[in-house]
């Protein structure tokens, strides 16, 4: 049975993960032109304005409970009015990337508080343990986030920006994928992998330790 000690080390750095991404992507639709988020309160840090019971709650939560080795939830997706944007096309990838760019920052900030911890707490202390695992969780779980997210599939964040970057008669074509993009995630998430065929994995491989070698500088 997981402890409520390993239990906090996950959640609250989870929590902070996809509610991070989901403001930056407010904020910097803000910024650009469409004021959806904010007019509805989005753009904070309060949990409760983000918190979906089955992503941030239930689906963590069993992982857990299982001894799932991996951990995984969302937060309820900030609304974005991309017709409200200065140059829509463009900046809906702009919007997009901004949710993995937040997280791969937090990663950074993670590490520099895990050394400045070390540097001023004592070691042997269980208060220091449990916040550098809450740290070291949240590093591993804010670049997951970011890797992820960065999926090349409408409607993920990857799916924007490679819409935004493509010539716009291939831009449409593109994004009439988007009507299959549940579907396609479901595929990719749960029955290929059950095939043998784990390309999400292969993907997140890819991503991740160019991301971690980006935190190592920081170290």
């Amino acid at each position: 049975m997981t402890s409520i000690y390993t239990l906090t080390t996950w959640v609250i750095p989870l929590l902070l993960c996809v509610i991070l991404h989901e403001v930056a992507h407010g904020y910097m639709a803000l910024k650009l032109g469409d004021k959806t988020a904010w007019l509805m309160g989005r753009l904070t840090l309060d949990p409760r304005k983000h918190i979906d019971p089955i992503g941030s709650i239930l689906v963590p939560g069993l992982l857990l409970l299982s001894g799932s080795k991996m951990l995984f939830g969302w937060a309820k997706p900030v609304p974005v009015d991309f017709n409200r944007l200065h140059h829509p096309k463009r900046d809906m990838g702009l919007v997009a990337l901004a949710g993995p760019a937040a997280n791969i920052l937090l990663a950074i900030v993670f590490v520099l508080i895990w050394r400045l911890i070390l540097a001023v707490f004592p070691h042997d202390s269980q208060m220091t343990a449990w916040m550098v695992a809450n740290l070291r969780n949240g590093i591993g779980l804010s670049l997951v986030l970011a890797c992820f997210n960065l999926l090349p599939v409408l409607p993920m964040d990857g799916g924007r920006i490679v819409f935004s970057l493509l010539p716009k008669k291939y831009a449409n074509i593109y994004q009439e994928s988007e009507k299959y993009g549940l579907f396609i995630l479901i595929v990719v998430l749960f029955i290929l992998p059950s095939m043998g065929l784990n390309i999400v994995g292969w993907f997140i491989g890819a991503l991740y330790p160019l991301f971690e070698g980006l935190l190592n500088i920081f170290m």
